[in-house]
């Protein structure tokens, strides 16, 4: 590799910080825009637009891209093969545009009648078609400001984006009446993805063009012209293949709720996983826990590739035993990170949630299923931050035959999932919230193997010990400080039921809450105190 492990760090670093900041102010924007419209529209006109259309969205860009960016994510630096890295990344582009036509085609042809009854529900769905292939026609110029580390113009393309569609979209719900609530979301999607497009392709001023160029390569002695480099060709169509079922797997949820409930419910829904209402706590862990997963994504995938090209049970060279000792090292930060999040929630998010649905929640929307699944979504989060990481490292470190086994088992997931998702919400009349519950399930069996994969993977590299359990949970003594705090949390809760979810009228029990947390922040700096230490050391030498 041309770029060493700590500078790669470094260049991760400096991202994450920078994918923070950018996440904030979306997730601020983006839930200032949700809050204006789920007072401007009713449930049903919101369940469309942040359930049925966003799941629209997300399955063109998800499955045209994401496996070509992980597959172009492990390729080589070297000059001579960044024609053949720029032709594959040009076919997310143009394969992208036909399918964009066929799902939104598909989409419109299998909408229920009261979903296609809405006004301008078409053209709606057309714009939407439209933003998604312009979107894409920014991914040759992303993925070489990816491979080259320049984390800071995805900053500035996305935050750019951002603007203009909620300045776009209030613009439009503030100027023309309610009915014009989807066309709105439309155009603002439209305006996302030509800010994305205009921002690389000024940054890369004459680069951006739509045109395979051949390269001369040497192969088995024979000079011969080529336009993909065969190895990250196949492992980018492994890698789409397998994004269909990771795609199912992680919107599954939506994909049933979108089918099997009214749209009233479709917009509680869509409060509870979009943002229009978000628990402090969510919010928090969406801002920071979606950049880490980006940005360790890239890390591990610019560190690792040439150490798996190592047969199992070699002995690494001095840099790459360095190497992934630094990666184990992060690796556990984050898990134990994660567990923090998983205890703060589970102690703190259940006794105040009425609450906080109390506090932000319309009036209408309490009466849907959002307050439930928000239940649910206090422990889908950090499993899902588990899960992120953990398959990135599996996505930057497997071999050919790794990815397919991988496939194999989520292939068994995908049926565990549906069978899991009814027994939840009519087996155990969970309902909506039973999806979420199906989907903590999935995710946590899919975090579990790849975690198994990360144990093989540094045994089979003369590491055994490098990743322990252990390591990503904190010490008995703060354990039992949460769950003391836990006790006492729903004491108060149950203490303070008779009276209004109120702020005011609740304001012993949040009290007690604050007091609470204060307690257990504590506990983790004076029992963890050296560990934080460490972390800190690794941080200020990058």
């Amino acid at each position: 590799m041309a770029v060493s492990a700590p500078d790669v760090l470094s260049a991760s670093l400096t991202s994450a910080s920078s994918l923070v900041l950018l996440q904030f102010f979306s997730r601020i924007f983006t839930f200032v825009l949700n809050q204006a419209l789920v007072r401007l529209a009713s449930p049903q006109t919101f369940g469309t637009a942040a359930i049925q259309f966003e799941l629209l969205l997300s399955t063109i860009l998800f499955l045209s891209r994401e496996g070509v960016r992980n597959a172009l994510l492990r390729s080589s630096d070297a000059p001579a093969s960044a024609d053949l890295v720029y032709n594959i990344s040009l076919l997310p582009a143009f394969g992208g545009m036909l399918f964009a036509a066929l799902v939104a085609l598909i989409y419109v042809r299998t909408s229920s009648a009261s979903t296609r009854a809405q006004p301008f529900f078409l053209l709606s769905v057309v714009i939407y078609a439209v933003a998604a292939s312009t979107e894409l026609l920014a991914e040759p110029l992303y993925i070489r400001a990816q491979n080259e580390l320049h984390f800071d113009l995805r900053v500035r393309a996305e935050g750019t984006a951002v603007f203009c569609k909620t300045l776009v979209t209030f613009i439009i719900l503030a100027a023309f009446p309610a009915k014009y609530a989807l066309t709105a979301f439309a155009v603002g999607q439209l305006a996302y993805g030509q800010a994305t497009l205009y921002t690389f392709a000024t940054a890369y001023r004459g680069d951006l063009h739509y045109g395979f160029k051949e390269v001369t390569v040497n192969l088995h002695g024979n000079t011969t012209n080529v336009l993909f480099d065969p190895e990250l060709l196949r492992l980018s169509g492994a890698m789409t293949l397998q994004s269909v079922v990771k795609h199912f797997l992680t919107e599954g949820d939506k994909f049933l709720v979108s089918r099997l409930s009214p749209l009233a419910d479709q917009g509680g829904y869509a409060i509870a996983s979009n943002y229009g209402c978000p628990t402090p706590g969510s919010l928090v862990a969406r801002i920071l826990f979606q950049p880490i997963e980006e940005t360790v994504r890239v890390f591990f995938s610019k560190t690792l590739p040439s150490i798996t090209d190592l047969a199992p049970f070699t002995t690494p060279t001095d840099a790459q035993t360095a190497a992934l000792q630094l990666s184990s090292h992060i690796l556990h930060t984050l898990l134990l990170l994660f567990t923090h999040l998983l205890l703060l929630l589970a102690t703190f998010a259940p006794p105040f949630l009425p609450i906080a649905t109390n506090t932000f929640l319309p009036p209408r929307y309490r009466t849907t299923s959002a307050p439930t699944i928000l239940g649910a979504y206090i422990y889908y989060i950090p499993t899902m931050a588990y899960n992120g990481v953990l398959e990135a490292f599996l996505a930057a470190a497997c071999t050919p035959a790794d990815l397919r086994a991988q496939s194999r088992m989520m292939a068994g997931a995908t049926l565990a999932f549906v069978g899991a998702a009814v027994w939840f919400a009519r087996g155990l009349r969970l309902g909506d919230a039973g999806l979420v519950w199906a989907n903590i399930a999935n995710l946590g069996a899919r975090a579990l193997y790849a975690w198994a994969f990360v144990r093989r993977y540094y045994a089979a590299r003369g590491l055994a010990g490098a990743v322990d359990w252990r390591g990503a949970v904190p010490p008995g003594q703060v354990l039992v400080v949460f769950a003391g705090a836990a006790v006492v949390a729903r004491v108060s809760a149950r203490a303070g039921a008779p009276r209004p979810k109120t702020l005011w009228a609740q304001k012993r029990h949040i009290v007690t809450g604050g007091v609470l947390a204060v307690g257990c922040l504590a506990a983790c700096f004076v029992f963890e105190k050296d560990q934080f230490a460490q972390v800190l050391s690794v941080l200020r030498k990058r």
